[in-house]
């Protein structure tokens, strides 16, 4: 497999061990215990050192899984090597995930000594017997403690990561939960409804019936509510499930929604590079192994097509409030939208889905709540 080399915007690197698995999550991850973690950050270094003479990278991300499952010298040796390899002095980004039981004061100093300018900090909600029923090992005041201690150590672009839509929540349990993320003062929040993946604790109780969930009115009716809690704070929504005060919004994810490349670095890490789009090894030692075979762990690639790119600039773009460039469309591809996208188009502002301004295809508020009906009208490949 012949990897090309051409830089990229944006540097992903996953670090999958936990503590403890939450029951809703299926991202690629382990028990943290008897893991051969030090063997991991070497695969890391190595994988790291092989995109370092294809350009800096102006964002990098670091997530999980939970990076600050990682002792103190093991971060510290993750971040010395992220500095020698991957650290771009103009850095436009450098955001860590942090979970509220991990993250301690020396962490705390060992990412602002290395430049980390965001955190993300996973939260999920402010009801402990929420955060009990969906596996978290933390409360609600470990969470608020986590934040104050970070902006007590000059962290001050934080995003709070919050879930909706969960097996028990009331929309008065949701409203405590936004009051108490409001009152921290950070300048971002992520929220997610609950998704049901296959081999998560959670889908298995769902598959045998034990697992209560609101129902799809109460879930709209939830997002509904969150968007005019949110914004009414002065958190202006930019992104489906984002929202920040103005200058906040996330950089490095925005580069996904606008179909940029990235390095995906780490066991399962996902990236797009030179057209390809690649797949990293998923078990650890699998990951470990192939790194210091081969020196890479991709394990699958596809060149996308110019129709997939096409579709992708429009899928991923239109989950950005501010939707999809008509120029840049054409410049990128040397068609416009309505050639290529027209029929697709003309039919979803018919139902009141899309709208066109300012020279930009975006969507309208009821768009933005049925997405999905939005984004599969662009699947035509």
């Amino acid at each position: 497999m012949t990897i090309n080399h051409n830089a990229a915007k944006g540097a992903y690197i996953h670090i999958p061990f936990c503590d403890h698995i939450c029951y809703y999550c299926d991202f690629n991850k382990v028990f943290m215990k008897n893991q051969p973690v030090d063997d991991y950050l070497d695969a890391l270094s190595t994988e790291m050192n092989s995109y370092r003479a294809n350009g800096l990278p102006e964002t990098l991300y670091i997530g999980g899984g939970t990076p600050t499952a990682l002792n103190e010298g093991q971060f510290e040796r993750m971040f010395s090597d992220i500095d020698r390899y991957l650290m771009n002095p103009r850095v436009r980004e450098f955001t860590v995930e942090a979970n509220p039981e991990s993250l301690t004061e020396e962490k705390l100093n060992i990412m602002k000594r290395h430049g980390v300018t965001r955190l993300s900090i996973g939260v999920q909600t402010f009801d402990d017997k929420l955060l009990q029923s969906i596996g978290r090992a933390h409360n609600a005041s470990d969470a608020e403690y986590a934040v104050r201690l970070a902006q007590k150590h000059g962290f001050h672009n934080i995003t709070l990561d919050l879930m909706f839509a969960l097996p028990g929540q009331t929309e008065a349990s949701l409203h405590e939960s936004l009051d108490r993320a409001l009152s921290l003062g950070t300048p971002h929040i992520s929220i997610y409804s609950l998704q049901l993946e296959p081999k998560t604790i959670f889908f298995n109780r769902m598959k045998s019936g034990k697992l209560k969930l609101p129902g799809e009115d109460i879930e709209a009716d939830m997002y509904g509510q969150i968007i005019f809690a949110l914004e009414k704070y002065g958190l202006n929504q930019y992104e489906i499930s984002n929202f920040s005060k103005p200058g906040y919004e996330g950089v490095h994810n925005s580069l996904y929604w606008q179909n940029e490349e990235y390095y995906g670095i780490g066991a399962g890490a996902h990236g797009y590079v030179n057209g390809v789009r690649y797949a990293n090894a998923g078990p650890v030692k699998k990951y470990i192994e192939r790194v210091h075979s081969v020196g890479h762990s991709r394990m699958s690639e596809h060149t996308v097509t110019s129709t997939e790119k096409m579709e992708e600039e429009m899928f991923l773009g239109l989950r950005l409030l501010k939707g999809v460039s008509v120029a840049r469309f054409e410049e990128k591809f040397g068609k416009t939208i309505e050639q290529v996208y027209g029929a697709q188009i003309n039919q979803l502002k018919e139902e009141g889905l899309l709208t066109e301004r300012d020279g930009r295809i975006l969507m309208t508020r009821k768009g933005v709540f049925l997405g999905n009906n939005v984004f599969e009208a662009f699947l035509i490949s």
